[in-house]
């Protein structure tokens, strides 16, 4: 029986087909297709199939991710959404936490809110924070309230009541109300979808979640029937932004989990390799035709954060996009994809980015109308990839359409060579990755210089090289299947829920019988969840989080819990937990200040799958040493080895520079370096210094 891992990328749709009894992996990758990418879906599961002699009916489980959530909220295609908040609380999306992200910044443009003004409604209620009702909900206005909204052409509601998290009772009535009377509205509840305090974030994502609820739904409904047409009719998981995998029906009820669900399996997958070849500690460098992502891995655990924000203003810039206080695996945004086009700044400086050509026209070097050159055309003009084997030589570069491109808007305005032109472009996306990444672990309190880094994505092998030099990273590690790695981390991630609530108290005058109360009700929503999507409870493995600051601040770290029971004999093991990451994130820790814990967190996941995966290779190995291929390494051209990956003997020590190609990737190996091909046939560099 067989598992199937569908990634949507910007450029390219990647697949990876599991047989589960011998551990073979078979790999697949087609251009995404616009406006419908299930389109692109299903022309990879056909021809990765019928490439390797496969059925569709023997595919047990497929397991997803997408980017429509993000490019929904980016590209404001969500539904006609309203907002039914606490009377007195309509314009706290546009009031926000009133800061300004760029304060020297007089034309400033502030994220518009997903609900304009005519759609937010306030409805007389109110709840006190510690859960007490104060004024009772009038569910008959709220009625007629919800039918002007109909008339206005409203599509989908969000529920959000101010202390709602305290005492759900209110925005449950609300719930029930639609559910009965207005079948045609999809709708979302802040109780459901953030259950913590803070009013501005908890509104924020539940607009989020109500925005692309109807999308969402339709769109897994339409993949669901032309999956069925093909014969599929297994179980489809959606991998989430925690790197967690869900059920089709948990996808549909909190889509907004979604917004990094593509980018969090490639670290799934580092978390994987990691495993796999011993190294506990890693940074997972991600480069597909869009952009650049980098994560971190620490003692075999992705970095988990609960602050994150979507359609950014301004892309690197913190508090320019719309906040979403959920579990999402800590990635920076570190640079330009393979498609990222190349132009001239205001002041005529070579800049890479935001823009991207996308899989249509795709770039200049694709032949399918693209014009402007990219990331994908300098690296075909240094040499670094090869015109006649892009994707096992199943796609056919134009390096003269690269050469035009490259010539017309970037060489002769710079007055420079194409070459130069070309390893400017590359020079500079690599240093402002390094730069990125080098910031992200520095703020950590770490050092990148202890990192080794694993690297993946259809650009990432082409890039790596030289963005860990520039960090100082000791190894490099470019796993099978690297062009292809999100997809596969998909298929190697556990089945999970993770059931939040927000309890607020000193830990010396913690309630411990409330608090175990609450715990275990967390944990029984979670195992319903598992056992819902066929996981038995003796597979489940239970983690508890909660989010803790010194009494007094405004922000909280995530500390783990001890499992069990608790009591006020597991507040010095808590209090020391705490106290270790506070130490570790700040340099220091407070004495003689009470800690006080805010938001409580149960994990609930099923195992992660074991496997020693072996790739599948098209048609029969050729010799290692394809031949050379003259490549610019900054100065001049060079006569550079070209081996094929799949006949490189294993731990046979080649030395720099090389280029490895195989067909979903192309691994650029630099000079002052060896590089082998390990017993689990990942690519292993080692850098010298």
């Amino acid at each position: 029986m067989h598992k199937l891992g569908i990634d949507i990328g910007g450029t390219f749709t990647d697949l990876v087909l599991l047989d589960e009894q011998s551990s073979m992996l078979y790999f697949g990758k087609t251009l995404t297709t616009y406006p419908d990418p299930t389109l692109g879906i299903l022309n990879g599961v056909n021809e990765l199939l019928a490439q390797h002699g496969k059925s569709v009916s023997t595919v047990q489980t497929l397991v997803h991710g997408t980017t429509l959530v993000t490019n929904a909220v980016i590209e404001r295609k969500g539904a006609i959404t309203a907002l039914l908040t606490t009377k007195g609380f309509e314009d706290l999306l546009e009031i926000g936490r009133e800061m300004r992200y760029d304060i020297y910044d007089i034309f400033i443009t502030m994220p518009q809110p997903l609900v304009p003004k005519a759609l937010r409604k306030g409805v007389a209620e109110r709840v006190d924070k510690s859960g007490n009702i104060l004024e009772k909900l009038n569910l008959e206005a709220v009625e007629k309230t919800i039918q002007q909204l109909v008339k206005q052409g409203v599509q989908s509601i969000a529920v959000s009541l101010l202390h709602a998290y305290a005492n759900t009772l209110h925005e449950k009535q609300i719930g029930a109300l639609l559910h009965k009377k207005f079948p045609s509205l999809t709708y979302s509840l802040s109780c459901e979808v953030m259950p913590e305090i803070r009013e501005y974030e908890r509104t924020s994502a539940t607009v989020m979640n109500a925005y692309v609820q109807p999308l969402t739904d339709q769109y897994l409904a339409n993949l669901r029937t032309k999956l069925a047409v093909l014969g599929f009719g297994g179980i489809i998981h959606i991998m989430n932004s925690a790197g967690r995998l869900t059920t089709i029906e948990g996808a549909r009820k909190t889509p907004v989990q979604l917004l990094e669900s593509g980018p969090a399996g490639g670290t799934m997958a580092g978390v994987f390799f990691g495993k796999l070849v011993g190294k506990k500690d890693l940074v997972a460098f991600d480069m597909g035709g869009t952009t650049a992502k980098a994560s971190m891995i620490r003692n075999l655990q992705p970095e988990i954060t609960n602050h994150f924000e979507a359609a950014r203003e301004k892309r690197f810039k913190k508090g320019s996009g719309l906040p979403v206080r959920i579990p999402v695996i800590d990635m920076i945004e570190i640079g330009a994809g393979g498609g990222s086009i190349a132009h001239l700044n205001h002041l005529g400086l070579l800049s890479v980015g935001p823009e991207s050509a996308s899989a249509n026209p795709g770039p200049a070097c694709y032949n399918n109308g693209g014009e402007n050159p990219t990331v994908t055309d300098a690296d075909l003009i240094l040499g670094f990839l090869n015109e006649d084997y892009f994707l096992g030589g199943t796609m056919q570069l134009r390096k003269d359409k690269a050469i035009a491109a490259m010539k017309k808007k970037i060489a002769d305005p710079l007055k420079i060579s194409v070459e130069a032109a070309a390893w400017g472009i590359h020079r500079l996306v690599n240093e402002n990755m390094a730069n990125a990444a080098r910031v992200h672990i520095i703020e950590k309190g770490l050092d990148p210089r202890f990192f080794s880094m694993l690297a993946f994505g259809g650009a990432g092998p082409v890039h790596a090289f030289n963005v860990a030099r520039l960090m100082h990273s000791p190894q490099l590690i470019i796993p099978s299947g690297a062009g292809v790695l999100s997809a596969m981390g998909f298929l190697v991630s556990p089945v999970a829920t993770e059931e939040i609530a927000s309890y607020i108290c000193r830990l010396d005058l913690m309630d411990w019988d409330k608090i175990n109360f609450l715990l275990k009700e967390m944990e029984a929503k979670g195992m319903d969840f598992l056992l819902k999507a066929g996981i038995q409870k003796k597979h489940a493995k239970i983690t508890l989080v909660a989010d803790m600051r010194y009494h007094g601040q405004g922000h909280e770290i995530a500390v783990n819990i001890p499992a069990g029971k608790l009591s006020k004999n597991s507040l010095p093991l808590i209090a020391n937990n705490f106290k270790t990451e506070y130490q570790l994130r700040y340099g220091r820790d407070i004495e003689n200040i009470p800690i006080e814990a805010v938001t409580w967190r149960v994990l609930v996941s099923g195992p992660s799958p074991e496997l020693i995966p072996q790739q599948a290779v098209i048609g029969k190995k050729g010799k290692a040493l394809k031949g050379t291929r003259k490549v610019f390494w900054g100065k001049q051209y060079e006569d550079t080895p070209v081996y094929e990956r799949y006949s490189i003997p294993i731990n046979k020590k080649i030395k720099g520079p090389c280029i490895i190609e195989e067909f979903e990737s192309t691994t650029v190996v630099g000079h002052h370096s060896t590089v082998m091909i390990d017993e689990f046939k990942n690519i292993v560099i080692e850098m010298i210094y």
